[in-house]
Parts: structure tokens; sequence; C-alpha cells
């Protein structure tokens, strides 16, 4: 009886790290995916380009809307 509980106990487990090892995989792929496609595509902006976006965002609002959204405590 014991030894049969230890098994399912065993088998169970086994599967268990089983299923988390190749989720890790999949989720390390994904994240070196998505760091390399933003590598690829990052250049360095100049102030008066940093500057434009920000009168855009304040301009049509989406600076206002995410200021109410990520207020300070």
């Amino acid at each position: 009886m014991k030894a049969s509980m230890m098994a399912l106990a065993f088998a169970a487990f086994a599967t268990t790290g089983i299923a988390h090892a190749a989720d890790s995989a999949a989720l390390n792929g994904a994240v070196s995916n998505v760091a390399q496609t933003q590598q690829n595509s990052v250049t360095p902006k100049t102030r008066a380009e940093v500057r434009h976006e920000l009168a855009l965002a304040e301009k049509d609002g989406e600076l206002a809307r995410l200021q109410s959204l990520y207020h300070g405590n």
C-alpha cells in the first residue's frame, strides 16, 4: 500500500517537473524573441524627437489619460 502511494506520488512529481520545465523553456524562448526584437528596433532619439512626442501626447490627451491611470500614492 505504501509502495503504491509512493510510486504514485513520485509519478505525479515527475510529471509536474517535466511540465514546469517545458513551460519555462517556452517562456525563455518568448522572452528572448521579445528582447531580440526590441534590441533590433531601438534607435536613440534626439531631445527634439522626445519633446515632439511629448507634445503630441499632451495634445491628443494620451498623457492625461496615463497620468490618471498611474497616479502616485
